[in-house]
């Protein structure tokens, strides 16, 4: 097992990652491309860090089942594939159910008809979606909302409702709530300046008491990390969320990338209290 960047948190605080491990491919002309190259790493890297809650991108059913593994029975999975039969690529949200309960979850269609699976709008060439969940935290009782996401990669029009939806979709919980997921857009673009309109949402990575790795660009593309690249991976929460760490996890256990992305994680200390507000 590789070394934890951040590694099992104690209460109150909380552990949060996103982690688009890049779609298995085939063929690939590109070893390090490959699911089975790079399936071991994987699992080395979540065995080391434990985090809490868990956004994945780029999920097909065996690696959502790959991811789900390596973290072990006691970790529950939400979300299914983004096709109109709800299989394919997916945005699974996994969470410690040791640490976490689930009160209710939902999945979304990214576009003008977000309850109507498969649908696609604004520009994009396949579905994006979004998981929901609302968990209750054992060891508090504080409720929140999760979101995990992946935005269109060629649509601008498409990223920039796709951020709205989302901040629209935290803002109705009226709880404290997190973002997670591969938004395809760096720092200052019309998207996260739309995710982060009114302040309501932070940017975790600002907002950190301490950022424990330099802020890589997030898109290493299997090489060494950079600082300069754009950081496309985000975790943003509400303004009633504590933000203790943040860190771009460069690990490549035995000397394998995981994936062309490199993980995004943050140690959070949720308000200690409980809304009763219901996730419809």
């Amino acid at each position: 097992m590789s070394s934890p960047l951040i590694g099992p948190v104690a209460p109150p605080a909380l552990h949060v990652m996103t982690f688009n491990i890049r779609r298995r491919l085939s063929p690939t002309l590109r070893r390090v491309d490959r699911w089975s190259h790079r399936r071991a790493a994987v699992a080395a890297l979540l065995g080391a860090e434990r985090p809490h809650v868990l956004g994945v991108q780029e999920a097909l059913p065996d690696q959502a089942r790959d991811v789900h593994a390596a973290l072990g029975p006691g970790y529950v999975a939400i979300g299914h594939g983004r096709r109109r039969d709800g299989g394919g690529e997916a945005c699974p949200l996994f969470f410690d159910a040791d640490r976490l309960e689930l009160e209710s979850w939902r999945q979304i269609a990214l576009s003008d008809h977000p309850d109507e699976p498969g649908s696609r709008s604004w520009g994009n060439r396949v579905p994006r979606v979004a998981v929901i969940a609302r968990l209750r935290d054992r060891a508090t009782s504080a409720a929140f909302v999760v979101v995990n996401t992946h935005f269109d990669h060629i649509s601008r029009t498409a990223r920039r409702r796709s951020a709205e939806a989302v901040r629209l979709l935290v803002a109705e919980t009226a709880l404290p709530g997190v973002v997670v997921g591969d938004l395809n857009s760096g720092e200052g673009t019309v998207p996260i300046r739309e995710l982060l309109r009114d302040a309501a949402l932070r940017d975790a990575w600002a907002v950190a008491d301490e950022r424990v790795t330099p802020e890589w660009g997030t898109f290493p593309n299997y090489g060494d990390p950079r600082v300069g690249r754009k950081r496309i991976d985000w975790i943003v929460v509400t303004r009633d969320i504590e933000v203790e760490r943040v860190a771009i996890n460069p690990s490549a256990p035995q000397g394998r990338r995981p994936s062309d992305h490199l993980p995004v994680q943050a140690v959070l200390r949720l308000p200690e209290r409980r809304a009763d507000h219901a996730l419809d």
